[in-house]
């Protein structure tokens, strides 16, 4: 069991730095063109995209970024209590 729940802990730890990667990505590029954005965005767009269409909208701001980034470190420190 403590196997499967290190596995869990790593991959929430990945996901949120995928996530940081991305939001980190779209100062530097702002429209996705470098492989690394691209490889970013499709990465994470597939788990943004339903955020962002409950979220309600913030002007020019996406905030389902944060709200995400927020779950997995609640979800991490879930992993970390077990």
């Amino acid at each position: 069991m403590p196997f499967v729940i290190i596995v869990l802990q790593s991959l929430l730890v990945t996901a949120w730095l995928v996530v940081l990667g991305r939001v980190l990505m779209s100062w530097i590029d702002p429209q996705f063109q470098k492989p690394v954005s691209q490889f970013l965005y499709s990465l994470t767009e597939p788990v943004l995209a339903p955020l962002r269409n409950v979220l309600p909208r913030a002007g020019m701001f996406d905030l389902s970024p944060l709200v995400l980034l927020i779950g997995l470190g609640f979800a991490m420190r879930l992993f970390l209590t077990l």
